[in-house]
């Protein structure tokens, strides 16, 4: 697996996972829609923290930084 995720994805992934979690267990978001947003999450999550990401990889997109 080639990264191909660049810094600044991997923070707002990041932050959309803590975000996402926050608002689940303090009941703000709740239900179905709460945890369809928690998995999403958690999936961000796992991808930030691999430094890749399949779907990126399928459609042919990279944020990483070009090595010179």
């Amino acid at each position: 697996m080639k990264k191909n995720l660049g810094n600044i994805d991997r923070t707002v992934r990041v932050l959309f996972a803590v975000i996402v979690s926050i608002l689940f267990f303090t009941n703000v978001i709740t239900g179905t829609l709460g945890i369809i947003l928690l998995i999403v999450g958690g999936v961000l999550l796992a991808t930030s923290f691999m430094n890749f990401c399949p779907l990126y990889a399928v459609l042919g997109i990279n944020s990483c930084p070009v090595k010179k």
